[in-house]
């Protein structure tokens, strides 16, 4: 019996009774392939490319047989760029995915390229919106230089999300209102992480895929199971309320108006911005509007506590939504809660070291960035050596634990706005000091710098 192996982050991975409703596509794989294959699934929370390759892949390699078939599936974890230790650049997340395909090939078992999954997320004219920032094509482009095969689970589920709608979409999520799951009383809003009904149709388009993908050998996937029509999930109950925009005006209120607990009055959001609160105890349901228009509405929970986001994304810009909260003996008074989106980031200025300055060998870092922003990351090669966190006042500063060798370096900084962030700005320093090969550097070769263990960036992995 051949082995189809899943190696990947917590969209893949298995989970157990006591996390539902949250599962994992890799969990479901097994349903559409045939008897002669097992699956196992090494999907894991927060896995990375590097943190597989660097504590697991040697476990992985011992116990491949020939003929056995590997999917990696990365790309959601490493995009994140004001997490140090997540984070991979581009260069640093391909060249893992090409050490990853050499050693299954090398250990005659096929090595599969998947790409990440959607998230449950659309744009304000209501298209689904790509989040994958450019990790999905990476993932492509290695495909195609290693002659790969490419499961582009990306495309499939953005198609499927596109197809569904917001109406219906959420409901492959682990997305839920107050109150309607025992795990999770206060709600949870994770545009992310799957349900099993999402997890078992991921899993089917992954077997799908598996099938029709030159360069896998036909007998892995039971086309049967594939066949099987899959049960869409229902629209949203927010959805369906009869004329709701009748609790803006009616003059009998009851009880307190909600109250918001995150984000804070007049803040700078994300378009995909989660709104929590409370209410007074007896509000089963709360509505939200804008301009008079129903935006959607959210069940309270038990304790009062209450959770929302719009499936659709807000536009940039000032908004000003109002909150009414029903009970058994009315509507309560309306809340309003001003806010302000924020689409695009600009550039951090980098005031120190100037650019094409020379420094001394720990150069200091030093600029500002817009309101808002409140990470400046810092990469050389495109890989990240350090975080600035920004302060109130805009200000920002970092200086490397490590001494730079002499000559010039290119380094890059980049602002961090939630899960937004900017281009890029370059600036070149000099860096002056004794040259490499210069004997005052050879007379102290006996020394060792600092090891994979060391906890400064850029960071290698736990070895």
């Amino acid at each position: 019996m051949s082995k189809i192996c899943v190696v990947g982050n917590s969209v893949a991975a298995s989970r157990s009774a006591h996390e539902a409703p949250l599962a994992g596509w890799g969990q479901f794989l097994q349903q559409y392939v045939t008897p002669y294959h097992e699956v196992r699934n090494y999907a894991r929370d927060a896995m990375t490319a590097r943190g597989y390759f660097t504590e697991r892949f040697v476990d992985l390699l011992n116990l491949l047989d020939p003929g056995d078939l590997v999917l990696f599936n990365f790309g959601l974890v490493e995009q994140r760029i004001g997490d140090p230790k997540s984070y991979h650049g581009p260069r640093e997340f391909k060249e893992f995915l090409h050490l990853y395909v050499q050693g299954v090939r090398g250990e005659g078992a096929i090595p599969a390229l998947v790409t990440q999954t959607a998230r449950c997320s659309f744009d304000a004219s209501g298209r689904v919106a790509d989040t994958g920032d450019g990790y999905p094509q990476l993932v492509r482009e290695v495909a195609a230089e290693t002659d790969a095969p490419l499961i582009d689970l990306h495309e499939l589920t953005l198609r499927l999300i596109q197809d569904l709608g917001p109406q219906y979409a959420r409901q492959f999520y682990r997305w839920l209102d107050a109150g309607e799951h025992p795990n999770h009383p206060d709600g949870i809003i994770d545009s992310s992480h799957l349900n099993e009904q999402g997890a078992r149709e991921f899993a089917r388009l992954v077997a799908g895929s598996l099938q029709a993908t030159v360069g896998i050998p036909q007998g892995f996937v039971d086309p049967g199971a594939v066949a099987v029509a899959p049960a869409f999930p229902p629209p949203l109950t927010e959805f369906t309320i009869d004329k709701p925009e009748m609790a803006l005006f009616e003059e009998f209120r009851v009880g307190s108006a909600p109250l918001l607990s995150n984000p804070a009055p007049h803040a700078l959001v994300g378009p995909m911005q989660k709104f929590t609160g409370t209410v007074a105890p007896g509000t089963s349901y709360l509505l939200f509007f804008e301009n008079g228009v129903y935006l959607g509405g959210t069940r309270v929970g038990d304790s009062g506590a209450w959770g929302w986001r719009k499936v659709v994304n807000w536009r940039g810009g000032p908004h000003l939504v109002q909150a009414v909260g029903f009970t058994e003996q009315g509507v309560t008074p309306a809340a309003e809660f001003a806010f302000t989106v924020k689409t695009h980031v600009k550039p951090p200025v980098v005031t120190g070291p100037r650019d094409g300055a020379w420094t001394g060998p720990r150069p200091r870092f030093s600029g500002t960035a817009e309101p808002g922003v409140s990470t400046v990351a810092v990469l050389e090669g495109g890989r990240l050596i350090a975080t600035a966190p920004v302060d109130q006042d805009g200000s920002w500063k970092v200086t490397h634990s490590h001494d730079w060798k002499p000559g010039s370096h290119l380094v890059e900084f980049v602002a961090v706005f939630g899960a937004t962030h900017s281009a890029p700005v370059r600036h070149t320093i000099r860096v002056h000091g004794v040259p490499e090969g210069n004997w005052l550097r050879q007379s102290l070769s006996s020394r060792e710098p600092c090891s994979d263990k060391c906890d400064h960036l850029p960071f290698s992995g736990r070895w």
